[in-house]
């Protein structure tokens, strides 16, 4: 094998073994799916960072189907933390961030920066998705983050006529198993 073969190998390998380790951002909903007028909890999972220092992220909804409620941080990374700028009209959350203070080192490992809750106010389908990402280690480096998205299924809740039907098949099945018990007997 020639000589430059062996070190376009290395490096792909090399790269590949880089994104393998790539610290992942994913959105993990519940209840999913979920109904008109439901809360619905998103829990935002950092997985397999090494010396997170600071972070920022926005994040984007439809705002046809889902409205914030609510932003709550963590205690992952144990300093200071922002919810960022909430538009429910747009659909996004801007600039959520947390940070360090002083010179400490990072936070390695696997956690939650945090939960958005949200009201279900439409039916339709929603995707979850992390954008305007920044993941910096205690050396002011930047740490290579995947992004994943989710997407949460809203359906509009069941018609009173609905349960009417619903009601009248249980009555009908009730009276057709008590005939079946009387001409046992």
């Amino acid at each position: 094998m020639s000589g430059w073969k062996k070190y376009l190998g290395a490096a792909l390998l090399s790269a590949a073994s880089v994104q393998a380790y790539a610290a992942a951002l994913t959105p993990v909903v519940s209840p999913n799916p979920a109904t008109v007028g439901q809360t619905v909890v998103l829990d935002i999972q950092l997985s397999d960072v090494t010396d997170l220092y600071t972070y920022q992220f926005s994040f984007s909804f439809d705002p046809s189907v889902l409205q914030v409620t609510g932003v709550t941080a963590s205690n992952f990374l144990g300093g200071e933390t922002f919810p960022g700028d909430i538009d429910n009209t747009a659909g996004k959350i801007s600039y959520a961030a947390g940070t360090l203070i002083g010179p400490v080192p990072g936070v390695s490992g696997t956690g939650s920066l945090g939960t958005i809750s949200f009201l279900a106010i439409g039916a339709g389908s929603s995707a979850l998705t992390f954008s305007e990402t920044l993941f910096f280690n205690s050396g002011g480096d930047d740490i290579a983050t995947s992004l994943n998205s989710a997407s949460l299924q809203v359906s509009a809740v069941p018609e009173p006529a609905t349960y009417l039907m619903l009601g009248v098949g249980l009555i009908g099945v009730a009276a057709l198993r008590r005939r079946q018990l009387a001409g046992r007997a």
